[in-house]
Protein backbone atom coordinates (compact mmCIF):
# COMPACT_ATOMS: atom_id res chain seq x y z
CA UNK A 1 0.00 0.00 0.00
CA UNK A 2 2.83 2.26 0.64
CA UNK A 3 5.11 0.91 -1.61
CA UNK A 4 6.83 2.99 -4.78
CA UNK A 5 4.14 1.79 -7.09
CA UNK A 6 1.53 2.87 -4.62
CA UNK A 7 3.42 6.13 -4.41
CA UNK A 8 2.92 6.88 -8.63
CA UNK A 9 -0.39 5.30 -8.88
CA UNK A 10 -1.13 8.40 -6.13
CA UNK A 11 0.53 11.24 -8.23
CA UNK A 12 -1.52 9.50 -11.61
CA UNK A 13 -4.80 9.75 -9.13
CA UNK A 14 -4.17 13.43 -7.90
CA UNK A 15 -3.43 14.80 -11.59
CA UNK A 16 -6.45 12.73 -12.97
CA UNK A 17 -8.53 14.53 -9.98
CA UNK A 18 -6.98 18.02 -11.63
CA UNK A 19 -7.31 17.30 -14.94
CA UNK A 20 -10.72 16.40 -14.84
CA UNK A 21 -11.55 18.94 -12.41
CA UNK A 22 -12.80 17.25 -9.31
CA UNK A 23 -16.71 18.32 -8.14
CA UNK A 24 -16.38 20.57 -4.96
CA UNK A 25 -18.84 17.75 -3.57
CA UNK A 26 -16.20 15.90 -3.11
CA UNK A 27 -13.56 17.71 -1.14
CA UNK A 28 -13.03 17.58 2.44
CA UNK A 29 -15.50 19.87 3.97
CA UNK A 30 -16.60 20.30 7.63
CA UNK A 31 -19.93 17.60 7.76
CA UNK A 32 -22.82 19.13 10.00
CA UNK A 33 -22.75 18.45 13.37
CA UNK A 34 -24.38 14.79 14.70
CA UNK A 35 -28.28 15.21 15.41
CA UNK A 36 -28.52 12.43 17.80
CA UNK A 37 -25.86 12.55 20.83
CA UNK A 38 -23.91 9.94 22.76
CA UNK A 39 -25.73 9.09 26.17
CA UNK A 40 -23.82 10.42 29.27
CA UNK A 41 -21.14 8.52 29.94
CA UNK A 42 -18.00 9.10 32.30
CA UNK A 43 -14.10 7.31 32.21
CA UNK A 44 -11.85 7.13 28.53
CA UNK A 45 -13.90 5.38 26.51
CA UNK A 46 -12.57 3.44 22.90
CA UNK A 47 -13.63 3.83 19.10
CA UNK A 48 -12.68 1.87 16.67
CA UNK A 49 -12.62 3.24 13.20
CA UNK A 50 -10.83 1.79 9.68
CA UNK A 51 -10.72 4.04 6.79
CA UNK A 52 -7.83 3.65 4.67
CA UNK A 53 -4.13 3.17 6.07
CA UNK A 54 -3.74 3.49 9.06
CA UNK A 55 -0.83 6.02 9.30
CA UNK A 56 -3.09 8.28 7.98
CA UNK A 57 -6.28 7.54 10.43
CA UNK A 58 -3.52 7.40 13.20
CA UNK A 59 -2.14 10.76 12.16
CA UNK A 60 -5.35 12.69 12.24
CA UNK A 61 -7.06 11.82 15.06
CA UNK A 62 -3.52 12.42 17.33
CA UNK A 63 -4.43 15.79 16.83
CA UNK A 64 -7.89 15.48 18.28
CA UNK A 65 -8.79 17.43 21.09
CA UNK A 66 -9.76 15.20 24.19
CA UNK A 67 -8.06 11.94 22.08
CA UNK A 68 -5.60 10.47 24.82
CA UNK A 69 -4.15 7.67 22.40
CA UNK A 70 -4.05 6.22 18.81
CA UNK A 71 -2.85 2.58 18.32
CA UNK A 72 -2.69 1.39 14.43
CA UNK A 73 -3.56 -1.80 14.18
CA UNK A 74 -6.26 -4.44 12.87
CA UNK A 75 -9.73 -5.04 13.26
CA UNK A 76 -12.10 -7.48 12.03
CA UNK A 77 -10.11 -10.74 11.57
CA UNK A 78 -8.20 -13.26 13.92
CA UNK A 79 -5.86 -12.67 16.35
CA UNK A 80 -3.50 -15.53 14.87
CA UNK A 81 -3.63 -13.28 10.98
CA UNK A 82 -3.06 -9.79 12.39
CA UNK A 83 0.07 -9.49 10.84
CA UNK A 84 0.88 -6.79 8.13
CA UNK A 85 2.13 -9.15 5.59
CA UNK A 86 -0.87 -11.36 6.22
CA UNK A 87 -3.15 -8.56 6.75
CA UNK A 88 -1.75 -7.06 3.24
CA UNK A 89 -3.17 -10.41 1.58
CA UNK A 90 -6.67 -8.82 1.62
CA UNK A 91 -7.95 -12.17 2.53
CA UNK A 92 -8.21 -12.49 6.66
CA UNK A 93 -10.99 -10.09 6.92
CA UNK A 94 -8.96 -7.81 8.91
CA UNK A 95 -8.87 -4.17 7.96
CA UNK A 96 -6.59 -1.24 8.88
CA UNK A 97 -8.08 0.40 11.83
CA UNK A 98 -7.17 2.89 14.93
CA UNK A 99 -8.14 2.09 18.22
CA UNK A 100 -8.97 5.49 19.54
CA UNK A 101 -9.27 6.25 23.76
CA UNK A 102 -10.95 9.67 24.34
CA UNK A 103 -12.46 11.49 27.20
CA UNK A 104 -16.13 11.74 26.60
CA UNK A 105 -15.75 15.12 29.02
CA UNK A 106 -14.00 16.59 26.08
CA UNK A 107 -14.79 14.97 22.97
CA UNK A 108 -17.87 12.90 22.39
CA UNK A 109 -18.30 9.74 20.16
CA UNK A 110 -20.46 11.76 17.68
CA UNK A 111 -17.98 14.43 17.15
CA UNK A 112 -15.14 11.63 16.70
CA UNK A 113 -17.04 10.19 13.95
CA UNK A 114 -17.74 13.96 12.33
CA UNK A 115 -14.01 13.98 11.77
CA UNK A 116 -14.24 10.30 10.11
CA UNK A 117 -16.16 11.51 7.77
CA UNK A 118 -15.17 14.71 7.69
CA UNK A 119 -11.73 14.84 6.58
CA UNK A 120 -9.92 11.51 7.75
CA UNK A 121 -10.88 9.35 4.53
CA UNK A 122 -13.52 9.11 1.83
CA UNK A 123 -16.58 6.87 3.11
CA UNK A 124 -17.95 6.47 -0.64
CA UNK A 125 -14.73 4.39 -1.58
CA UNK A 126 -15.95 1.04 -1.69
CA UNK A 127 -13.52 -1.40 -0.34
CA UNK A 128 -10.41 1.26 -1.41
CA UNK A 129 -9.15 4.74 -0.07
CA UNK A 130 -7.35 6.42 -2.78
CA UNK A 131 -4.36 4.63 -4.23
CA UNK A 132 -4.87 1.62 -1.87
CA UNK A 133 -7.35 -1.13 -2.84
CA UNK A 134 -8.57 -3.79 -1.36
CA UNK A 135 -10.90 -4.99 1.80
CA UNK A 136 -8.11 -3.84 4.35
CA UNK A 137 -8.81 -0.63 2.89
CA UNK A 138 -12.84 -0.35 3.76
CA UNK A 139 -14.62 2.13 5.42
CA UNK A 140 -15.86 0.13 8.77
CA UNK A 141 -16.94 1.41 12.22
CA UNK A 142 -16.81 -0.87 15.01
CA UNK A 143 -19.19 -0.12 17.69
CA UNK A 144 -17.97 -1.22 21.21
CA UNK A 145 -21.52 -0.46 22.68
CA UNK A 146 -25.06 -0.25 21.81
CA UNK A 147 -25.04 3.53 22.29
CA UNK A 148 -21.95 3.93 19.57
CA UNK A 149 -23.90 2.12 16.96
CA UNK A 150 -27.16 4.31 17.67
CA UNK A 151 -25.21 7.38 16.95
CA UNK A 152 -23.20 5.94 14.22
CA UNK A 153 -26.35 4.20 12.44
CA UNK A 154 -28.13 8.03 13.05
CA UNK A 155 -25.08 9.96 11.92
CA UNK A 156 -25.06 8.39 8.20
CA UNK A 157 -28.67 8.31 8.04
CA UNK A 158 -28.22 12.30 8.81
CA UNK A 159 -25.76 12.25 5.92
CA UNK A 160 -27.61 10.37 3.83
CA UNK A 161 -30.69 12.54 3.86
CA UNK A 162 -28.90 15.89 3.46
CA UNK A 163 -26.84 14.70 0.18
CA UNK A 164 -23.81 15.42 2.03
CA UNK A 165 -21.24 13.55 -0.38
CA UNK A 166 -22.61 13.32 -3.91
CA UNK A 167 -21.84 9.16 -3.78
CA UNK A 168 -23.88 7.10 -1.20
CA UNK A 169 -22.02 6.31 2.00
CA UNK A 170 -20.27 2.81 1.59
CA UNK A 171 -19.43 2.67 5.74
CA UNK A 172 -19.86 -0.71 7.29
CA UNK A 173 -21.54 -0.42 11.12
CA UNK A 174 -20.45 -3.61 12.57
CA UNK A 175 -20.06 -4.91 16.31
CA UNK A 176 -16.58 -4.92 17.43
CA UNK A 177 -15.16 -8.23 16.91
CA UNK A 178 -11.24 -7.37 18.60
CA UNK A 179 -8.52 -4.82 17.95
CA UNK A 180 -4.62 -6.15 17.30
CA UNK A 181 -1.89 -3.64 17.03
CA UNK A 182 -0.14 -3.26 14.73
CA UNK A 183 3.80 -3.62 14.66
CA UNK A 184 6.37 -1.27 16.11
CA UNK A 185 7.53 0.35 13.11
CA UNK A 186 3.81 1.15 11.91
CA UNK A 187 2.73 3.22 15.23
CA UNK A 188 3.72 7.61 14.88
CA UNK A 189 4.44 6.57 11.30
CA UNK A 190 3.13 10.28 10.18
CA UNK A 191 4.98 11.66 13.29
CA UNK A 192 8.02 10.20 12.40
CA UNK A 193 8.09 10.58 8.63
CA UNK A 194 6.29 13.42 7.94
CA UNK A 195 8.61 14.07 4.16
CA UNK A 196 7.81 10.37 3.85
CA UNK A 197 6.18 10.86 -0.01
CA UNK A 198 3.26 8.67 0.63
CA UNK A 199 2.65 10.81 3.81
CA UNK A 200 2.97 14.04 2.15
CA UNK A 201 0.50 13.04 -0.81
CA UNK A 202 -2.04 10.99 0.99
CA UNK A 203 -2.02 12.14 4.96
CA UNK A 204 -0.88 15.69 5.22
CA UNK A 205 -3.72 17.13 4.08
CA UNK A 206 -6.22 15.13 6.28
CA UNK A 207 -4.45 16.76 9.41
CA UNK A 208 -4.35 20.39 7.25
CA UNK A 209 -7.91 20.44 6.59
CA UNK A 210 -8.34 19.14 10.42
CA UNK A 211 -6.87 22.09 11.26
CA UNK A 212 -8.63 24.45 8.75
CA UNK A 213 -12.24 22.76 8.84
CA UNK A 214 -12.91 22.04 12.23
CA UNK A 215 -10.29 23.99 14.62
CA UNK A 216 -12.16 23.16 17.68
CA UNK A 217 -11.38 19.80 17.47
CA UNK A 218 -7.25 20.40 16.37
CA UNK A 219 -4.68 20.74 18.90
CA UNK A 220 -1.42 21.38 17.41
CA UNK A 221 0.82 19.01 19.47
CA UNK A 222 -0.11 15.51 18.72
CA UNK A 223 -0.55 12.91 21.34
CA UNK A 224 2.31 10.10 20.77
CA UNK A 225 2.08 6.19 21.14
CA UNK A 226 5.85 6.31 22.26
CA UNK A 227 4.82 8.74 25.17
CA UNK A 228 2.07 6.60 26.71
CA UNK A 229 2.67 3.57 28.63
CA UNK A 230 -0.86 3.52 29.85
CA UNK A 231 -4.25 5.54 29.50
CA UNK A 232 -5.10 6.64 33.10
CA UNK A 233 -9.25 5.76 33.75
CA UNK A 234 -10.94 8.08 36.43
Amino acid sequence: MKSLQALFAAVAISALASACGASADEQPRALPEPVVADAPASGIQTAVLSGGCFWGMQGVFEHVKGVKRVLAGYAGGAAMAAHYEIVSSGTTGHAESVEIQYDPKQISYGELLRVYFSVAHDPTELNYQGPDEGTQYRSNIWYTTPDQKRVADAYIAQLGKAHAFSQPIVTRVDAYKGFYPAEDYHQDFLIKNPDYPYIVINDQPKIANLKRLLPADYVATPVRVSEITAVKVE
